[in-house]
């Protein structure tokens, strides 16, 4: 079935629509200027204004998007960081928007993924306690947190001991 097209005007009603109601980036964008069919000449310059219309924000955008993601989905730093490249938001914006995230929240998300690595433990059928243990690690770092996080969360929890079955 081929793609309806639609006009470059109904193109940047539906875009200005679209970021009015959330935060957006030029990707997100552009993809769904790609998916309504929008002529491929008229997608930068609806992107531009977009942008010049304040419409679209990197910046902003980054910044939420951490914000969101690190206290509602609880993902650690490297997870939030490698989903912003993966949507082309400059370095230097990532490395801004990761310096927004407040310490001592950081710190009580830590306390969520000792907890939800204290649900994990219950499910996870290993062997030995090194297997047990391994396969944490890759849970928890599937959610994003640097190994450091993960040993500490784990130290917490007494993993190893009579407390961790």
């Amino acid at each position: 079935m081929m793609k309806k097209e639609c006009t470059a005007e109904m193109a940047l009603l539906k875009a200005e629509a679209y970021c009015s109601a959330s935060e957006h980036c030029k990707d997100d964008v552009y993809h769904k200027l790609e998916q309504w069919g929008a002529p491929l000449s008229s997608r930068d310059t609806i992107l531009e204004h977009l942008v010049e219309e304040r419409y679209i924000d990197e910046r902003r955008y980054a910044v939420a998007f951490v914000r969101d993601k690190y206290r509602f989905n609880q993902w650690g730093r490297i997870k939030i960081a490698q989903a912003l490249r993966l949507k082309h938001i400059p370095s230097a914006l990532v490395s801004e928007a990761m310096d927004e995230i407040d310490e001592d929240e950081y710190l009580f998300i830590l306390s969520i993924l000792t907890d939800l690595l204290r649900k994990k433990v219950r499910s996870v059928k290993a062997a030995t306690d090194y297997e047990r243990s391994g396969k944490l690690i890759r849970f928890a770092a599937g959610h994003g947190y640097d190994m450091g996080e993960i040993l500490l969360c784990m130290k917490r929890m007494g993993c190893g001991d009579e407390s961790f079955e």
